[in-house]
């Protein structure tokens, strides 16, 4: 009898479980080797494989999800010890789950052998996302396999370029026509129940493939079954078409409370439906790369990779942070004689920088997420511009002005503070102009505003910072 997945409501409970487990056939196993008996090597296999057997079922009992969180969760070495134990019916769903970074390194173990093994288990739609990060020998073997049905789907798939709706789309689709009644709809859907997965609704086409509209299921359901579907369907239903932007579709699809939603070609057929399983999955995957790219780092980072393959995805974004605090030392060098002369510069230079760089992250993180909304457009670019300006001038006033009162109670000097106020006020501005347009100008040169936007800004705000509070200090303190 197969065992049933279990859904795990704790996966930290489960990776602290599947630990134990491999923790304790470790310890068996050492325990069995060092007793001196004349059966030792015999004692030392049942106890090693009663306990690696205990494992291997508590992992293949378990969700994939679950198993794909356990496997991020481990260094390289026991990782690779829990991939072994899966049966291979199970490894496809598994590396569909994990990080794009685990999935690269788990393939990159496999035999080309092993790799068509595990793509023999999956549909259509599942070979077409793995298939990207196969070698290209194997991805003709596994297409060798399929039936002629199933590889022209994962060829017309692969056509769709990433981020489109067509590289997210499902073809695995139940559809009806619009003349006949629902009393039939139920009969045929009842042999069609293989293909109708978690759908919520079926659509409905002419003869030629061109979407009519959607039937939802609990019109089926509730209507009289004498009913024609061309009564009772949606005649205007919401549908994406193939080259549809990704990110708009999951805009809508949060926007709109959709569960699916049927996907055509220019000529308006049917050609496969997105579902919100491929949206989560899709914002998840998006969030996960621009909270990896904010901090420099590339989007295929394993935390548990080996020290130099992550050594190395950090090496260019710490060179352009070298560069740019080496801008911002040259500045301070410009100075030096003015900071000779006033100590007291040097100790209140950070508050000048640290003070301008926040306030423009805060900028610079809702101008992107207002890009990636679509509520950032030229019309309202410079109300936009005009409200952080605002915001700079009284924060710098207010904010500056303590400062200033600080800077004069320890320093003893009134033109400290004024100066200190001033600098303030002024790198908040710059802040608010930086913060603003650098993420407009990296999107309108075709980047993801998210990756460099922060380290411009942090140039900008340290440099001019330190230029505006030295500059006035030369001027009216020396």
């Amino acid at each position: 009898m197969k065992n049933p997945i279990q859904h795990q409501r704790n996966p930290e409970a489960v990776l602290q479980h599947v630990l134990e487990l491999l923790k304790k056939a470790e310890i068996m196993d050492a325990l069995a080797s060092n007793q001196e008996t004349p059966r030792q090597d015999l004692v030392q296999a049942l106890v090693k494989r009663q306990n690696i057997t205990a494992l291997q079922q508590r992992l293949n009992s378990l969700h994939p999800a679950d198993v794909a969180f356990v496997l991020e969760s481990l260094p390289l070495e026991p990782r690779q010890i829990i991939w072994d134990l899966l049966k291979v019916e199970h490894a496809g769903a598994i590396l569909l789950e994990v990080s794009d970074a685990v999935r690269e390194n788990l393939i990159a173990d496999m035999t080309s052998s092993e790799l068509v093994g595990v793509a023999r288990h999956l549909d259509s739609d599942e070979i077409a996302e793995l298939v990207t990060d196969l070698p290209k020998d194997v991805v003709l073997e596994v297409l060798n396999t399929l039936d002629s049905e199933s590889r022209l789907d994962v060829q017309s798939m692969l056509a769709f370029p990433e981020g489109s709706v067509g590289a997210l789309m499902e073809y695995d689709l139940v559809t009806v026509r619009e003349d006949i009644n629902l009393d039939v709809v139920l009969r045929y859907l009842r042999r069609q129940k293989d293909h109708l997965g978690n759908a919520e609704q079926i659509f409905v086409v002419n003869r030629e493939g061109t979407l009519r509209g959607s039937l939802a299921l609990k019109d089926l359901l509730f209507h009289d079954p004498e009913e024609l579907v061309i009564e009772v369907m949606n005649q205007e239903p919401f549908f994406f078409y193939t080259n549809d932007d990704a990110k708009e579709a999951a805009s809508a699809f949060e926007r709109y409370d959709l569960i699916s939603a049927p996907v055509v070609n220019n000529h308006k057929q049917l050609v496969g439906r997105l579902t919100i399983d491929a949206m989560l999955d899709f914002t998840k995957e998006i969030a996960q790369k621009e909270l990896l790219n904010q901090a420099g780092l590339n989007d295929k980072e394993d935390l548990f990779a080996s020290i130099y393959k992550s050594a190395k995805n950090r090496w260019a974004w710490l060179a352009i942070n070298l560069v740019t605090a080496f801008i911002a030392s040259r500045v301070i060098g410009a100075f030096e004689e003015t900071i000779e002369k006033l100590v007291a510069l040097a100790t209140l230079m950070p508050i000048i920088a640290g003070i301008g760089g926040n306030s423009g992250n805060q900028i610079v993180t809702l101008i992107i997420r207002g890009l990636a909304l679509k509520q950032v457009h030229t019309d309202n670019i410079w109300y936009l511009l005009r409200k952080e300006l605002s915001i700079a001038m009284i924060n710098g006033l207010l904010w500056g002005a303590v400062m200033g009162v600080i800077a004069m109670l320890l320093y003893k000097q009134i033109s400290l503070g004024i100066v200190m106020m001033a600098a303030m006020t002024l790198n908040l501005l710059v802040a608010a102009c930086v913060g603003v347009f650098v993420p407009l100008i990296i999107y309108k040169l075709g980047r993801d505003p998210v990756f460099g936007s922060n380290v411009i800004l942090t140039a900008l705000t340290d440099s001019l910072g330190f230029f505006i509070f030295l500059g006035l200090a030369s001027v009216f303190l020396l």
